[in-house]
């Protein structure tokens, strides 16, 4: 009996590991980008903790990278995640071991986004969460389409260097505080255009409690509502 607990663990925490995920490269307008100015975190494991530092741009995220990519205002602007490094399989789920939650996209205007420390004010500019229809949640979508979110970038954005924070929050274990898990990696922009819209925005950490409805929660009850972590306006210019 104690052999079979035992497998049944360590097969159980496999599949916790196989699930975990990173955002990883940028695409602008169709054409990729790669890695050339994300902030890859050191591991695919979440940060958990919405009190720590980490929730910025991930462990080690603090400190930028050389890389930055031209954007220009009103561009399409999609983000990739895939849960092993270099992994671009469409083959294989970009999440997968049933990691179901939202994701969420903020922006962060910076003086320098390759030293920002990611303690500026974000702003959401595309979330996906839980449609009660069908059933179905945004990383659901994000399987579906490769790992791939695409999102506008609005066309008023004053031009200079942002952050893009890209999250995925994982609910399979959220059913107790701290259950959570957080996935989310930073890519460094520079904006063109002549816009001047600088939205405000919300600092991390600070922006989530362990208890807000859309973090703690048992995804496997009846859904009726869900509530997309983090501020409820979503800036699309």
């Amino acid at each position: 009996m104690k052999s079979f607990f035992s497998t049944f663990a360590f097969l159980a925490s496999a599949s916790t590991v196989l699930g975990h995920a990173t955002f990883q490269q940028l695409w602008i307008d169709g054409v990729d980008q790669a890695e050339n100015c994300t902030r890859v975190p050191p591991s695919n494991s979440p940060v958990t903790d919405v009190t720590s530092t980490d929730l910025r741009c991930n462990v080690g995220g603090a400190t930028g990278i050389s890389g930055l990519c031209s954007v220009p205002a009103g561009a399409n602007v999609t983000v990739e995640m895939h849960q092993q490094p270099n992994d671009r399989s469409c083959a294989n789920e970009a999440i997968g071991g049933a990691h179901y939650g939202p994701i969420i996209i903020y922006l962060s205007k910076v003086a320098d986004a390759t030293t920002n420390q990611g303690d500026g004010e974000w702003f959401k500019v595309d979330e996906e969460g839980y449609n009660v229809t069908t059933k179905w949640w945004g990383t659901q979508t994000l399987n579906a389409n490769c790992g791939h979110r695409s999102f506008t970038l609005p066309s008023d954005l004053a031009p200079g260097n942002y952050l893009i924070r890209a999250e995925v929050i994982a609910l399979h274990a959220a059913g107790s505080t701290g259950g959570a898990q957080f996935y989310m990696s930073c890519y460094q922009i520079n904006v063109s255009g002549s816009g001047t819209a600088t939205p405000a925005g919300v600092l991390f950490p600070g922006a989530y409690s362990a208890t807000d409805p859309g973090i703690l929660i048992d995804i496997y009850s009846t859904i009726n509502n869900y509530t997309i972590p983090g501020p409820a306006d979503v800036f699309t210019g």
